[in-house]
C-alpha cells in the first residue's frame, strides 16, 4: 500500500457502493496490528482509503444547525457510525427573521446533548475549541463561520448543501424543482470563504419521483442528504482536500420573490404540480386566485384531456378537497387548505420566509 501526504493508504478494489459502506461497519473499521484504529473511505476510480487512528478513539464532531430535522438527521447518522456528536451550536438567527429553530432544537436534544445558542460566532470560538472537535459540520446554518472556528477542527470544517454543486448555490435549493431541473441533488464540501464554493468531497443527485408529493420529494431529497454526509465525512477522515468546483458553471438558487408564490394559469399542468411541491416543502405557501379569492394550495393534480376545456383560470367545479381549474394544456384538480377555504377572501402574498430554512 502506498501512503498519501495525510498518512492514509490507498488500495484499489472494485467500485464500493456506499450502501456497503452503511450497512456493513464490520468491513470499515477494524483494529490493526499497530493497535490502531483504521477508517476506510470510498475514493474516486474505486479507490479506498484507509487511515490510522488510536484505538478506542471517536471522531469528535460540532454540528453548526437552524433546522430541527437537520440536527436530526446529524444526530442520527453519527450514533450509527459512532461518532460522538461533541456540541451542537444553533442561533436565532438575523435580527430581520422570526425563526424559532434553535428554541425546537433545544426542546427536542436529549438531555445529555449540549447545545450551545449564540448569535456571536467570534465569542463563540473558545468555547467550541474545548470540546476539540475532528470535523465541523455545518447544516442548515445562516451565518458564515469565522477564521477563528474554521481553525479548530483537526480535520476541517464541512457544509452540506442540498444542490448538486455547483449547481444552485445559495438559499434556497427548492429553485430547482421549481425550475424543473432534471434532478435533485446534496453535496458535501469543504467549508471555503464564500457560501458553497469549497471543493467537493461528495456529491448525490437523483431524479424527483414520478409521483411529485411533498412527501415523497422530501423522502429523495433526505436521502441523498444522508449519503452525501455519510460518504463525504469518510473522505475528509481519510484526508482527501476534495474536488475543485468549477466556478464558471455556477449557478444561483435566489429565494422566491414574493410574486412567485403566486401562481399562474398559463402554466403546464406538470408546471403546477411541480411548482407547487417546490413552493410548500417547508410548509403551505402556495398561493392562487380562485373568482377573485386567495387560496392556499396543498397540491395540484393534472387532469389529462384531449384538448384544453376552456380559457385558462376558469373555474369548472368544486371537488371534494378544492377545484377544477382549466390550465393551458388541460386541467389540475387543486388540494386546498381547509383554513383558506373557510377564509377565501383576498389577501397579501405570504412573507418570504428566511433565506437559511433548508428542507423541511
Amino acid at each position: 500500500m502506498a501512503r498519501d501526504g495525510a498518512g492514509c493508504a490507498t488500495r484499489y478494489s472494485h467500485a464500493t457502493s456506499l450502501i456497503s459502506i452503511e450497512v456493513d461497519n464490520r468491513k470499515r473499521w477494524w483494529t490493526s496490528a499497530k493497535g490502531k484504529r483504521s477508517v476506510v473511505a470510498p475514493g474516486r476510480g474505486g479507490q479506498e482509503h484507509e487511515c490510522d487512528q488510536p484505538a478506542g478513539e471517536r471522531i469528535r464532531i460540532v454540528g453548526f444547525h437552524v433546522e430541527p430535522d437537520a440536527y436530526q438527521m446529524v444526530a442520527t447518522w453519527a450514533a450509527a457510525r459512532g461518532y460522538e456528536l461533541a456540541l451542537v451550536v444553533t442561533t436565532a438567527g438575523p435580527v430581520h427573521t422570526d425563526y424559532d429553530g434553535h428554541n425546537a432544537i433545544l426542546a427536542t436534544a436529549p438531555r445529555a446533548q449540549d447545545v450551545l445558542a449564540t448569535t456571536k460566532l467570534k465569542r463563540a470560538a473558545l468555547p467550541i475549541a474545548a470540546y476539540a472537535p475532528d470535523i465541523i459540520l455545518s447544516y442548515t446554518f445562516p451565518y458564515r463561520l469565522p477564521p477563528e472556528i474554521l481553525a479548530i477542527p483537526r480535520l476541517g470544517a464541512v457544509n452540506l448543501h442540498p444542490s448538486a454543486l455547483p449547481a444552485y448555490r445559495g438559499p434556497n435549493p427548492h429553485r430547482m424543482l421549481y425550475d424543473g431541473a432534471p434532478t435533485l441533488g446534496a453535496t458535501l464540501h469543504r467549508t471555503a470563504k464564500g457560501f458553497d464554493t469549497g471543493a467537493i468531497l461528495s456529491r448525490h443527485e437523483a431524479p424527483p419521483p414520478q409521483e411529485l408529493t411533498v412527501e415523497r420529494v422530501r423522502a429523495v431529497w433526505n436521502h441523498l442528504m444522508y449519503l452525501a454526509l455519510d460518504e463525504g465525512v469518510l473522505r475528509a477522515i481519510a484526508g482527501e482536500p476534495g474536488t475543485p468546483q468549477d466556478h464558471a458553471a455556477a449557478t444561483y438558487a435566489a429565494s422566491f420573490t414574493p410574486e412567485e408564490y403566486w401562481l399562474d394559469w398559463t402554466w403546464s399542468m406538470t408546471t403546477l404540480e411541480r411548482r407547487v411541491v417546490a413552493l410548500n416543502l417547508i410548509e403551505p405557501r402556495a398561493r392562487a386566485t380562485i373568482d377573485g379569492a386567495a387560496f392556499t394550495v396543498l397540491a395540484a393534480r393534472p387532469v389529462v384531456t384531449p384538448n384544453p376545456v376552456a380559457k385558462p383560470g376558469t373555474a369548472l367545479g368544486q371537488t371534494a378537497e378544492g377545484y377544477q381549474i382549466a390550465v393551458s394544456d388541460g386541467a389540475v384538480d387543486l388540494i386546498l387548505s381547509p383554513e383558506s377555504i373557510a377564509d377565501s377572501t383576498p389577501a397579501d402574498p405570504p412573507v418570504t420566509p428566511p433565506a437559511w430554512i433548508p428542507l423541511g
